[in-house]
């Protein structure tokens, strides 16, 4: 049956379709909706003030983001008409931090399923199973297998919550059209010991299965996109992270993909270090970086910088030398027994520290003020999803070496950052140049008055998204992660930068996502990677593809 042909109930009932209230006396009577529906016709806008009105009653952003996703199964038009009309105020109830609370009781809120759930237990029919998706024309596909959520760990069936959010992304900031978005699970178990034994677990019972098994699992289903959706991007998203880096190595010249931990999270960081040494007066070639933790965000990031710095004529060799690492081990260092293969290019010719204790934070601040004080950083990043981490001792002694440090912790939700604003800013008296993986409040300190920077993946990857489906590109580049990082700080101005902002307004986020589309999609056409024609205006060809939420 086609989406023409629905008439009554079976119209109303299809999110897509569906305008409530919003159908005219003439639908009515066409669609066969008379009766079904209240007598008056009202407008989008009418109906999003009814959504205000009843957000403004829930007491909590889980409440509302349970009320949200209610709306989103009954009326898709008017649940991206309410994101959009308010992006800072909404993005972080259906995304972070609030997604977050949202994973760790997906199995005990959920009320309609969205998209797919591939068990391992399917291997061998990938390809059928996919045929059931009704939209054929899928253009992104989110897929986690749900190993590691956010700073939350493990979460299985639980993590569908991610690429559910991560896809209205797209949609809410840069009007990727929502039908040809595609949430995916890989469903090939958990070692979540409780959700296991929960009876209300919505995912494979079984403890997940080695690496080659998973392997193959996810080479099936690769290839399956490429046959079933051939003009489908893949987006993987919270996988462990050395899963997530040898995963995307494995498809990355292959096949149109990306990973966001690794690229997305390295491109707003990157665009956050531009202006921030627009505030230092310092180069790029010249910062020294440490990092708190060692994972997929941080190699991502480390490599991006390398290649950053490549564009300016600086080898990698050198570049490396600029950065270090410190992890549950302590520093990364050469002499390191058993030490992954993608953390080897940042090991230096140092002596081993001792192991890291992740239960005692207090013993093992003097060891990282040692590494400050040894290494001298211009700028440390923490990635580590372990909250309180840079405590006064640490951000102390990042001030003693910069005038102005620059102190970025990244990790997420809230519990697990390194550090608060009001913290870093206070221990720093103001010098700090900052920005935290979660949106925190305004800051007022000896008269001064600090608005906190977010280095939130929305600025990056709905955009790249966005002039992927413009070109249809091959292949997705480190190169366009860069291009992007540079547009969009490019578009903070000199008055933003003084009170702190890094990166533009979020209410300003659907322009300055076509603005950072159309440079990567010029990027995309210079490196011969797209598979439509040029046009005279790659700007308008960017803007022909965006979503907009009113009624048919």
């Amino acid at each position: 049956m086609t989406e023409t042909s629905k008439r009554g109930m079976e119209l109303l009932h299809d999110p897509r379709l569906n305008k409530g209230t919003g159908f005219t006396a003439a639908e009515r009577e066409a669609l066969g909706l008379t009766g079904l529906v209240p007598e008056v016709t009202e407008t989008l806008e009418t109906q999003l003030s009814r959504v205000m009105e009843q957000l403004g009653k829930k007491a909590t952003d889980l409440d509302r983001f349970i009320y949200l996703m209610s709306l989103l199964d009954s009326n898709e038009t008017l649940f991206y008409r309410t994101l959009m009309s308010d992006p800072a105020r909404f993005l972080e109830i259906v995304y972070d931090p609030t997604i977050g609370e949202a994973c760790l009781k997906f199995d005990h809120i959920l009320r309609r399923p969205l998209g797919m759930y591939l068990s391992i237990t399917q291997k061998g029919r990938v390809r059928e199973v996919l045929r059931n998706w009704p939209e054929q024309d899928v253009r992104f596909i989110c897929v986690t297998n749900g190993g590691r959520i956010l700073g939350l760990g493990d979460l299985g069936a639980n993590g569908m919550g991610i690429p559910i959010g991560k896809l209205q992304l797209y949609t809410a900031t840069a009007g990727v059209p929502p039908q040809g978005l595609l949430p995916i699970y890989l469903d090939a178990g958990t070692n979540n010991e409780p959700y296991l034994a929960d009876p209300l677990y919505v995912g494979l019972r079984q403890h997940r299965p080695p690496t080659e098994e998973l392997y193959a699992f996810v080479d099936e289903f690769v290839e399956a996109v490429q046959e079933v959706f051939p003009h489908c991007c893949i987006h993987f998203e919270d996988w462990t992270g050395v899963d997530a880096i040898n995963l995307l190595a494995r498809y990355r010249d292959k096949v149109c993909c990306y990973n966001d931990d690794i690229q997305g999270t390295a491109g707003v960081t990157l665009a956050g270090l531009i202006n921030a040494l627009k505030l230092t007066g310092g180069e790029l070639k010249d910062q020294r970086i440490l990092f708190l933790g060692a994972g997929s965000a941080a190699i991502g990031l480390a490599n991006l910088i390398v290649s950053a710095l490549g564009q300016q004529g600086i080898s990698a060799e050198v570049a490396r030398q600029q950065i270090r690492m410190f992890d549950t081990q302590g520093l990364v260092v050469s002499g390191r027994s058993g030490l992954p293969d993608h953390k080897k290019p940042y090991a230096k010719d140092l002596p081993p520290s001792q192991p890291f204790d992740h239960t005692s934070l207090t013993s093992e601040c003097p060891r990282i003020v040692e590494a400050i004080d040894d290494f001298k950083p211009t700028a440390l990043i923490g990635v580590s999803t372990v909250g309180n981490l840079f405590n006064q001792e640490v951000v102390e002694a990042m001030a003693r070496h910069n005038s102005q440090p620059i102190i970025f912790p990244l990790s997420n939700p809230t519990e697990k950052m390194e550090c608060l604003a009001t913290e870093a800013y206070t221990w720093t008296k103001g010098t700090v140049v900052f920005a935290g993986g979660v949106q925190l409040p305004t800051v007022h300190l000896d008269g001064h008055t600090y608005l906190p920077s977010q280095a939130n993946n929305l600025y990056i990857f709905p955009a790249v998204g966005l002039a992927i489906l413009a070109t249809n590109a091959r292949i997705v580049t480190d190169e366009m992660f860069i291009e992007a990082a540079h547009a969009v700080a490019d578009q903070v101005t000199e008055e933003q930068l003084k009170l702190g902002m890094l990166f533009p307004p979020q209410s300003e986020v659907l322009e300055v996502a076509i603005h950072t589309a159309t440079r990567v999609a010029k990027l995309v056409f210079d490196s011969n990677l797209a598979q439509v024609a040029r046009p005279d205006d790659i700007e308008a060809l960017i803007r022909s593809h965006v979503y907009t939420p009113t009624y048919a």
